[in-house]
């Protein structure tokens, strides 16, 4: 569900809100932004990323992670 909305919806952010990375969702606002939505080409690929991603890694990088704002 996660890849989904960063492809479809990842310019605001709400892959991270969705997975409870509350900071990552505000920075991810913050960076469409200040780049006018170029930003939104990045979670395009995050998006594809976490669809294709073994669920192991993805529950690693993503869920399991202390990291904010977890991005590649």
């Amino acid at each position: 569900m996660a890849g989904v909305l960063a492809i479809l919806l990842g310019g605001l952010g709400v892959q991270y809100f969705y997975l409870g990375k509350i900071g990552g969702g505000f920075i991810t606002i913050l960076l469409s932004l200040c780049t006018c939505g170029c930003w939104s080409i990045l979670t395009l690929v995050q998006g594809i990323l976490m669809l294709t991603m073994p669920n192991q890694e993805f529950e690693r990088k993503y869920v399991y992670s202390n990291s904010v704002f977890p991005l590649f």
